[in-house]
């Protein structure tokens, strides 16, 4: 018997949403995120609204169970002479194992009865050139490891989400850790991802990169995620441990753990002179579970790794999520949705009155009318002040949300 999947109900409601709209559904992520189990939840939902399965062909190009064409070429002959009566829903997963993959995606996605849905586990998938042969036929959905809401409906039955918040923080929601309980076995799996992305794919297009200055670069960024930073202070600061990075080599390195989804770079927008800032972004990991095996350290950075989990859930919610700059002081996330401007700030605790002020005051300094939330571990004094909201981290992170991915 297989392992239950864990429903994802906002990325199959997308793919139902694009379902038949005669464009090519991208979804794109880390590796061991789930895009996989996405797309199985997705064709469940299709078998249940009665579409045969002569109709719905899936093919892993990693998968060892059965060979494929990996050409393009062949790819789309063998496709074609499989295709049944009516509308066919045609999965490719992981697709850039195919040789010239653009050709056969563009050849399918020409085909009136074909209703094409693919994968990739590297930004490169959707390079200038797929983009630009692809142009106003794709829409891309990027998909993150598991929610808190998600990660709680994969763990043993009658969990305790204050206890489990804290395993969150510490391991990460890629699926498969999210099912592991012993530390070790957590760590192998992680390192063994790690391993996988370095050497499966950055290596290969990358074989004279030095992989420990590369390593250095990450386990630095994972030890200073929700600070502002800059090439040439990622430089110094390995620099200062030994290690040897140019600014030009870091900057580098940086492209490739954002290719990879194993970190995000979140812009700073200034809040007074409303416009994009091109320095000193911060950045985040795409799974916080990675900081524990870069660095081997479970505890400490306790408020960066809850801000962490906190960027992560605002992706999923809203269409862009930023770092507010308001002078000399800052707002954590400025993010846009559906319902227009919303503000966030993020901290561990705000019970002594110092930093409660700290914390409140950018959020006052706003001279608009845009909702404003402060999250923190507190139970203590939520709730509204002076048009401020206070809530609890954990109880947002499981609730519903005023936004949802619409992408």
């Amino acid at each position: 018997m297989g392992t239950k999947l864990i429903p994802r109900p906002h990325y199959t409601a997308w793919l139902q949403r694009w379902r038949g709209k005669g464009v090519i559904k991208v979804i794109t992520g880390m590796r061991r995120s789930g895009k996989s189990c996405v797309f199985e939840l997705f064709r469940d939902e299709l078998r249940s609204q009665g579409v045969p399965d002569a109709n719905i062909h899936n093919i892993n190009f990693e998968s060892l169970d059965e060979e494929y064409p990996t050409d393009a070429r062949g790819l789309y002959r063998y496709l074609v002479q499989r295709l049944g009566a009516g509308t066919n829903y045609v999965f490719l997963d992981e697709v850039q194992h195919v040789t010239d993959f653009e050709r056969a995606v563009d050849g399918l996605a020409l085909r009136d009865n074909i209703d094409l849905y693919i994968t990739g586990s590297n930004a490169c998938l959707l390079s200038s050139e797929l983009a630009t042969l692809l142009t106003g036929r794709y829409v891309e959905l990027r998909l993150l490891p598991f929610s808190f809401s998600e990660f709680l409906s994969a763990r043993p039955g009658g969990a305790n989400p204050e206890t489990e918040f804290n395993r969150f923080l510490t391991y990460g929601g890629l699926p498969f850790s999210a099912r592991l309980d012993d530390e070790r076995s957590i760590l192998d799996y992680l390192g063994g991802v790690f391993s996988t992305i370095v050497l499966g794919d950055v290596a290969q297009r990358y074989p004279r990169m030095d992989m420990r200055s590369f390593r250095d670069t990450a386990a630095f960024l994972a030890d200073n995620i929700g600070n502002i930073t800059s090439r040439k202070r990622i430089a110094a600061g390995l620099a200062s441990t030994g290690a040897k990075a140019t600014a030009t080599t870091v900057g580098g390195y940086l492209d490739i753990l954002i290719e990879n989804y194993l970190f995000l770079k979140a812009g700073r927008y200034d809040l007074r002179g409303r416009e994009y800032l091109a320095t000193l972004e911060k950045y985040y990991l795409g799974d916080v579970g990675l900081r524990f095996w870069l660095l081997g350290k479970a505890q400490g950075d306790l408020g960066h790794r809850i801000e962490n989990a906190v960027y992560l859930e605002l992706l999923r919610r809203y269409r862009t999520v930023s770092i507010g700059k308001l002078g000399t002081a800052e707002v954590d996330f400025v993010v846009t949705g559906d319902l227009g401007t919303e503000y966030y700030q993020v901290a561990q605790t705000v019970l002594p009155d110092e930093t409660r002020e700290r914390e409140f005051k950018p959020l006052r300094s706003l001279a608009d009318n845009y909702p404003k939330t402060v999250l923190a571990l507190d139970r203590v004094g939520v709730g509204d002040y002076d048009g401020i909201r206070q809530e609890n981290v954990i109880d947002w992170l499981l609730g519903a949300g005023r936004q949802r991915p619409d992408r």
